[in-house]
């Protein structure tokens, strides 16, 4: 038996903040505005950790009105995710994560990425796909004001 979660996250483009996706810092002239660093392919990660286990959402652990996790690094989340997959007896036979935005191009920093995530999630990286997509101009992702992620797992009992 299998469980699929999946997750959405989108965050304003700002100056002056740093770029976190997937645990990584990514070099680029803007970073994502965010209560935490912001990072929104963790933060879709984490959701569809929690969804696949029947667990709530990020905000029901870790709520954006809490200064406790004021900067926090997303990875923590993504880690409390997996101990709650874990202690219910589940383990991760994939995660398919895409990430939507104009620029900055994300190919070569890929490999790094799921490296990253293939860490916090203690998964080989052949476990972890990462796809990079653009707007095509439309919108505000496609203007350069936004970026968002989805992410899908597939959850297996042990």
């Amino acid at each position: 038996m299998g469980r699929i979660g999946m997750g959405f996250d989108i965050h304003r483009l700002v100056e002056g903040r740093p770029l976190w996706l997937g645990g990584i810092q990514v070099p680029h002239g803007k970073g994502l505005l965010g209560h935490s660093d912001a990072d929104i392919l963790l933060h879709a990660l984490c959701d569809a950790l929690l969804g696949a286990a029947g667990a709530g959402d990020i905000g029901s652990y870790f709520p954006d009105t809490d200064p406790k996790w004021k900067g926090a690094s997303s990875r923590i989340f993504v880690e409390k995710a997996m101990e709650l997959v874990r202690k219910d007896g589940w383990i991760i036979s994939n995660a398919d994560l895409t990430v939507i935005a104009e620029e900055p191009k994300l190919a070569p920093h890929r490999g790094e990425i799921v490296r990253s995530i293939a860490g916090i999630l203690g998964v080989p990286e052949s476990s972890v796909n990462l796809k990079a997509r653009t707007m095509e101009k439309l919108g505000p992702i496609g203007a350069g004001e936004a970026m968002s992620a989805y992410a899908v797992v597939l959850l297996e009992k042990k």
